[in-house]
């Protein structure tokens, strides 16, 4: 029997075929249409700041087809932006960025919403907290600023109320035995701004809310809220580095306290969807732009994704029933 000659350009044709239809098949997700980036939080503080610090980087670098889009959604405490994105299941062209009060909202109201609502995706940086006090002001030492306000009268502006601004308040009168009037403001900018009009006589802002202030020699730094001084030594304000901050503990006031810079979609989505952002992510870390916004506002730079994410995410949650269970600010059920 004579065998049929095998036909190379139909089998070959037919391999090119097989390959073109498995790679569309599995090709990788992408947005199709633009993508929000909600911030449960007012303009000009710190999530604001770092959402359109990315959307920028991403534009500039064009890390994707689809344009990013920045909405403030700060009503209720950023329970706003919380439940846009919850109600939103299965919309993988909607994203959050997060903060304390992914937290704090849920346990101090009664908004029917839990982080567990929302996909993890990634955690970007960990943001550190300040001691700030107007320039103009004569303490050069956390013990001259608390002894100073013993004497009562002394006003804290901070991001909301019953959020972490107001959560580190609670903790340095417990600490130093001192009490302030606690006014709240929709964001990190306004209250940067009410320090330096001296409508406050302490904040307790994120750096790069107030790193503009420092530098143009509005504001003074006391101590960080870690319990290490920040790792950056290039000069920002004279001759002083964000490394030049002494820590809170080294000045006798014993309150650590750093904050989740993270994002999450809804539930509902896909691990593909998923991981086109954390892949985003990555790509906008490497970039020059970046890494200027990680040395400006002296954030922590730890990177987490998948379940490494979710379980520090499920023990913070833990953490801040017991802040907010000591502060008396947990919503009566």
């Amino acid at each position: 029997m004579i065998k049929p000659k095998c036909n190379s350009l139909f089998v070959a044709a037919a391999a090119l075929g097989f390959a073109l239809g498995g790679t569309a098949a599995h090709a990788q997700w992408e947005p199709q249409r633009p993508v929000e980036i909600i911030v449960p939080a007012g303009t000009g503080g710190g999530a604001d700041q770092m959402a359109r610090a990315i959307q920028g980087i991403v534009a500039k670098h064009n890390l994707m087809k689809q344009p990013l889009v920045v909405i403030n959604k700060a009503g209720g405490a950023g329970g706003e932006g919380f439940l846009d994105v919850k109600n939103s299941n299965g919309n993988p062209h909607k994203i959050i960025i997060t903060l304390s009060n992914l937290f704090t909202t849920p346990l101090a109201t009664d908004i029917p919403f839990n982080w567990k609502d929302l996909t993890p995706v990634a955690m970007l940086a960990l943001d550190e907290f300040v001691l700030w006090v107007n320039a103009d002001k004569p303490y050069k030492t956390v013990k001259e600023f608390l002894d100073a306000a013993k004497k009562g009268g002394f006003k804290m502006a901070g991001t909301g109320s019953r959020q972490e601004d107001q959560i580190i308040t609670v903790a340095i009168e417990k600490a130093a035995g001192v009490k302030f009037t606690y006014i709240p403001y929709r964001g990190g900018g306004e209250v940067a701004v009410q320090l330096v009009g001296n409508h406050a006589d302490a904040t307790v802002n994120n750096p790069i809310e107030a790193v503009a202030h420092w530098r143009g020699g509005k504001l003074r730094p006391l101590c960080v809220f870690d319990g290490k001084p920040l790792a950056y030594n290039d000069k920002v304000a004279g001759d002083l580095a964000w490394s030049s901050i002494p820590t809170c503990k080294s000045q006798g006031l014993d309150v650590e306290y750093l904050m989740l810079r993270g994002f999450f979609m809804p539930a509902g989505v896909t691990p593909d969807q998923v991981k086109f952002y954390v892949d985003l992510f990555q790509k906008v870390r490497a970039t020059p732009e970046w890494k200027d916004l990680m040395n400006n506002g002296a954030f922590n730079q730890t990177f987490m994704t998948g379940k490494e994410y979710a379980d520090w995410v499920a023990k913070e949650h833990d953490r801040h029933l017991n802040l907010m269970k000591d502060a008396g600010f947990l919503a009566k059920k």
